[in-house]
C-alpha cells in the first residue's frame, strides 16, 4: 500500500501574493538574494520603469491616433475634429484683431499670446478628452456598469493638464477669413479689413484602455501626446459665396499641430510597511517607479511629476501631484524629479522613433 505524498510546507508564489499581498511584496523587496538592488514582485528594480511601445496612425478614420503599451497596460487614443462656428457661440471671446493673421493655423505660427491660449481654449471647450475602460481590461471592470470614478477622474486630470501646459496652440484651431478690400479701403491703403474668426476646430480626444495593469495616467497621457503630435487637420476656410466652412480633401493640404513642448507624466507609489499590520516592528518604505496594479493596491502615497525637456531653460517642471502619506519629503522629492527627467528622455526618444 502506497502512502499519499505529503502536502507541501510552503505556498506557491501566486497563493502567497493572494493571501498575504503586503508581506509578499515586502519579502521580495527585502530578499536581495545577492543582488545590489532589491527586486519587486514584477522583477523590476524600485526605480525601473516599463519600456513604452508606441504605434501611431493606426486608426484611419481619425485625424491622429496612437497605441501605447507599457508592460500589460495598453491604451489606444484617437483624435477627431469637429467645426464650431463662431455664429453658434453665445458669448464669443474678445480676441484683438491685431493678434490674428490670415495664415494663422499653419504649423509653426505663434501669433497668439499665452493669455489668449489660456482663455479661448478652455472657455470654448475646444479640447475634449474622454477615457473609457474597456470590458475585460481588468477584472475590476464588468460589462453593463456605469462609468467608473477612475475614468472620470482620469478625464478631468487630462483636461486640467492640457490647459495648464498650453499644449495645443489656439492658432491651429482658428479658422480665419480675410474680407476683400472695398473701394473705400483702396483709398486708404494702410487700412485693411479686419481678419475675422469664422470658426474653431474642436478636438475630441477619445482614449480606450484595452488592458490595465497599473499607472493608467502615464499611459493615457503618453498616448494622447503621441496622437496629437501625429494629428493633421484638413485645410479649412470660409467661402463667402457659399457662406459656409469648406474643407480640402487633399491630404497634402492637411497641417499638423504646433504643440508647445513635450510634457511627460511620470508617476511613483510609496510602499510603507507601517500602513500594514503584522509587518514587523521596523518601519520601512520604498518609492516604486511606474507601479503596477498589485503595487497600487498596497500603496496609499502617490506622486506624479510632469516634466518637459523642450525648453530654452532646460528641463522644466510643469506639475507636481501628490496624495496620501508623509514619506515623500524634500530630499525624496528631489530624487523623484531627477528620475522623472531621465524618464522624459526615454518617452521623447520613443515618440520620436514612432514618427512624432
Amino acid at each position: 500500500m502506497t502512502s499519499a505524498s505529503p502536502m507541501p510546507l510552503s505556498f506557491s508564489r501566486e497563493i502567497f501574493a493572494t493571501v498575504s499581498p503586503a508581506p509578499y511584496l515586502l519579502a521580495n523587496l527585502t530578499n536581495v538574494e545577492g543582488e545590489e538592488y532589491p527586486r519587486r514582485t514584477n522583477s523590476r528594480q524600485t526605480d525601473e520603469f516599463r519600456l513604452p511601445i508606441i504605434n501611431v496612425n493606426s486608426l484611419q478614420h481619425c485625424f491622429g491616433s496612437a497605441v501605447v503599451r507599457t508592460g500589460d497596460t495598453a491604451v489606444v487614443c484617437g483624435v477627431r475634429g469637429e467645426i464650431l462656428h463662431s455664429s453658434d457661440i453665445a458669448n464669443p471671446p474678445n480676441v484683438p484683431a491685431t493678434s490674428l493673421h490670415p495664415q494663422s493655423g499653419t504649423a509653426g505660427s505663434d501669433t497668439a499670446s499665452p493669455a489668449q491660449d489660456i482663455y479661448e481654449i478652455p472657455a470654448l471647450n475646444l479640447l475634449v478628452p474622454n477615457i473609457e475602460l474597456a470590458t475585460g481590461s481588468s477584472p475590476a471592470y464588468l460589462p453593463g456598469n456605469p462609468p467608473t470614478a477612475l475614468a472620470q477622474t482620469l478625464s478631468q486630470r487630462m483636461l486640467s493638464l492640457l490647459h495648464s501646459t498650453r499644449l495645443v496652440d489656439v492658432n491651429d484651431l482658428r479658422i480665419l477669413y480675410q474680407p476683400p478690400a472695398t473701394p473705400e479701403d483702396e483709398e486708404t491703403p494702410d487700412v485693411s479689413p479686419a481678419v475675422e474668426i469664422k470658426a474653431y476646430w474642436t478636438l475630441y480626444i477619445d482614449i480606450l484602455f484595452m488592458s490595465l495593469d497599473g499607472n493608467p495616467f502615464d499611459a493615457a497621457w503618453g498616448a494622447l501626446l503621441a496622437a496629437l503630435k501625429n494629428t493633421k487637420l484638413p485645410r479649412a476656410w470660409w467661402d463667402p459665396d457659399l457662406e459656409m466652412i469648406v474643407c480640402s480633401d487633399a491630404i497634402s493640404d492637411a497641417r499638423g499641430l504646433n504643440l508647445h513642448g513635450v510634457p511627460v507624466s511620470v508617476s511613483f507609489a510609496v510602499f510603507d510597511t507601517k500602513r500594514h499590520k503584522g509587518m514587523g516592528e521596523k518601519d520601512m518604505a520604498w518609492v516604486l517607479a511606474d507601479p503596477d496594479t498589485f503595487e497600487e493596491g498596497l500603496c496609499e502615497e502617490t506622486v506624479t511629476i510632469v516634466v518637459d525637456g523642450l525648453s530654452s531653460n532646460g528641463m522644466q517642471l510643469r506639475r507636481i501631484e501628490k496624495s496620501g502619506g508623509t514619506i515623500v519629503g524634500k530630499d525624496i522629492m528631489r530624487s523623484i524629479v531627477g528620475r522623472a527627467a531621465k524618464r522624459w528622455e526615454e518617452w521623447h526618444s520613443v515618440i520620436g522613433q514612432a514618427g512624432g
